[in-house]
């Protein structure tokens, strides 16, 4: 490749960057603080998420889903129970549809040093699907959505009439 080429590819690249680059700033205004230069904690990409096995209630089979954000994120606003649930065991798609339960208008805080949960609930009526991780949409106040699908990973059972609590907060 000669000089002209390579300075041309460069060139290139760094315009597509710079394009690139406006869609994630601009998806990464949703839900937090204007005038803030960091990225949102609500982007998929700047928090870490797990399942874990819960204290079990009457009739029912919990697990907690905990969202801790990046460093160096800005804060956002979440609200109510996540949306568009799926459950997986591995690629399969179990076909379990997941309802909204608890008060889905309380704001929570979430960002580094914030995380919060939500609860996943299943009726112990039988041993239920297996199933490794979940997909999901956060919510923000006022019933809008965080751009992006979420994934959270970990061991659960899951089965017709399982319901999702809203985000709270605390780990």
């Amino acid at each position: 490749m000669g000089k002209s080429t390579k300075f041309i590819m460069a060139v290139a690249g760094v315009a597509l960057a710079g394009i690139a680059g406006t869609g994630v700033a601009q998806a990464s205004t949703a839900a937090h603080p204007a005038g803030s230069s960091a990225p949102s904690s609500c982007r998929p990409a700047n928090l870490k998420t797990k399942i874990t096995p819960d204290t079990a209630s009457s009739g029912h089979r919990h697990y907690r889903v905990t969202l801790t954000a990046a460093p160096k994120t800005s804060a956002c606003q979440l609200a109510g129970s996540p949306s568009d649930v799926k459950f997986y065991n591995y690629n399969s798609l179990k076909g379990i549809t997941a309802n909204p339960y608890g008060s889905q208008g309380t704001k929570v805080t979430f960002g580094p040093g914030h995380p919060v949960h939500f609860d996943i609930q299943v009726p112990n009526a039988s041993e239920g699907a297996t199933a490794n991780r979940v997909v999901f949409t956060l919510k923000t106040p006022g019933g809008g959505t965080i751009p992006g699908s979420q994934e959270a990973d970990g061991k659960l059972s899951v089965d017709f009439g399982t319901r999702i609590g809203p985000v709270q907060p605390g780990a």
